[in-house]
């Protein structure tokens, strides 16, 4: 048998029912009101954390059409359909629902030596949000590539 000395040293059984706080105020219910409570802030910071990360990648996603599109371009006997449809490549390999190419000058052949080429990615946010667009809605991304024609 264990002996444990004086009564203030044995160990005491608490039923789970009767938790009190340090203060004596008893302490039923506590953890369902606080998860009431912190569970909308948990879900939305959550959302809004999909939803950025949706509109990087967006971003990356016509910046990378954009570069190749404008590469395309400073090839030789480039056309505007090659550099619309190497873009498209990019942005349909990503999933990019909704996206419109430009080019400047609208004859890439007949450009001169030195001369800027444009090319310019756009696409909706709300056609490729993960969580239904609620946060940047009615936002359009852009992407541009400026490069200077070659020989």
């Amino acid at each position: 048998m264990i002996h444990f000395g004086d009564a203030a040293c044995r160990p005491s059984v608490r039923n789970a029912r009767s938790r009190r706080s340090a203060w004596g105020a008893p302490r039923n219910g506590v953890a369902a009101t606080e998860l009431a409570v912190c569970m909308p802030v948990i879900v939305l910071v959550v959302l809004a954390t999909v939803e950025a990360c949706a509109m990087i990648f967006l971003q990356q996603s016509l910046s990378i059409a954009a570069y190749e599109g404008a590469r395309v371009a400073l090839t030789p006997d480039a056309k505007v359909a090659n550099v619309a449809y190497q873009c498209e490549l990019i942005l349909k390999d990503r999933d990019v629902q909704g996206a419109t190419v430009s080019v400047q000058p609208s004859d890439i052949q007949g450009a001169a030596e030195g001369q800027w080429i444009l090319v310019e990615a756009r696409a909706p946010f709300n056609k490729n949000s993960m969580a239904g667009g609620w946060l940047f809605n009615g936002r359009t991304l852009t992407a541009s590539v400026q490069m200077i024609k070659e020989r």
